[in-house]
């Protein structure tokens, strides 16, 4: 029982260590944007979701070289991709005016491509069972390094897309921004924002071992909750400063840098990593479905509405109630 109570005061401060962080790098985001003279959109996509998505990154090199668990990474990048998509603009929505604009940027350029990058990442999963499968072991297959380059090469065109937004922007830099000193801001941010979340991420795996939850399952929820509290910062903030295009740009350039550079840089740093395709599949296609129903609602009206948020959350309720029914055994859709 103390174990316990000491892991739930050691989430609490680091949940505060991770707000002071995420401020920083949010604050510090929009001083660069302003100083480099980039659209809102790609100040999201690339500046502020690149550094808010570090901690999914360092969870999925702690877990695979610290712990042997790569699919438990790989679990917290799907958990963390739908906790993106279904809780973030939710609360951004709730705790802002009522409703946030989408826009056509948003959806047909980050939207789909992020669609590409989940197709791409599974496809990779695939590839790893067709071709690198373990002989008598059912559906499992050797994730390879030059596999995971294919999902990197991916990252690489999109963001080319977005330097190819800056090139035809017509706004002015801010010659007032100190670049330097902001620059070193946005990597303190980015330092802070990593210890806060090594410390929820070790609560919740103590607390994980505690309760007895299998190891990808409580990746999905708890440390995929955890590690996506910096993206929950960022987009409410900029939310609530009425800047749509960054929140909603952040959340899914999050997302496209977690399947696309996160999990393969596991696999570079580790190796060849083994996946098994029964695990991944349900975890897969919740995040499709997920994608979908976010997907759809963005594209209606080009706006979110506070009964469309009602919606993702209570969608998110329902993914992390069936996580719960599956870590006590009493549905069996991801085999344990």
């Amino acid at each position: 029982m103390l174990d316990v109570i000491a892991l739930l005061g050691l989430a609490v401060v680091a949940t505060a260590v991770v707000w002071k962080g995420s401020t920083w790098l949010e604050t510090s985001a929009n001083r660069l944007a302003a100083g480099y003279g980039v659209p809102a959109i790609v100040q999201g996509a690339i500046i502020a979701a690149a550094g808010s998505s570090m901690p999914e990154l360092v969870s999925v090199i702690l877990a695979t070289l610290l712990h042997g668990e790569f699919e438990l990474g790989v679990g917290a990048i799907v958990g963390s991709a739908v906790f993106n998509l279904l809780v973030i603009p939710a609360a951004a929505v709730l705790v802002g005016s009522g409703t946030m604009s989408t826009g056509r940027d948003l959806v047909y350029k980050e939207a789909l491509f992020y669609m590409l990058a989940v197709a791409a990442l599974l496809l990779t999963f695939s590839l790893a069972v067709i071709y690198n499968p373990l002989e008598g072991a059912g559906l499992q297959g050797n994730v390879t390094r030059s596999l995971a380059l294919f999902p990197l090469l991916l990252y690489g065109l999109y963001v080319f897309t977005q330097y190819l937004d800056t090139t035809e922007y017509t706004g002015t830099a801010d010659a007032d921004v100190d670049l330097v000193s902001t620059w070193l801001w946005f990597g303190l941010g980015l330092v802070v924002i990593i210890v806060g979340v090594e410390g929820l991420v070790r609560s919740a795996i103590g607390l994980g071992e505690a309760f007895g939850t299998p190891a990808f399952l409580w990746g999905m929820t708890v440390v995929a909750a955890g590690s996506s509290v910096p993206d929950a910062f960022v987009s409410v903030a900029a939310a609530r400063a009425d800047r749509p295009a960054v929140s909603l740009a952040n959340v899914l350039g999050s997302n496209v840098f977690d399947l696309l550079v996160a999990v393969p840089v596991g696999v570079l740093v580790a190796g060849t990593l083994t996946i098994t395709f029964a695990h991944i599949v349900p975890m897969m296609a919740f995040l499709i479905f997920a994608t979908i129903v976010f997907f759809t609602i963005a594209r209606t009206d080009m706006l979110l509405s506070r009964s469309e948020a009602w919606l993702l959350l209570v969608l998110y309720g329902l993914f992390v109630g069936w996580l719960l029914l599956e870590s006590v055994g009493v549905t069996n859709v991801v085999p344990t």
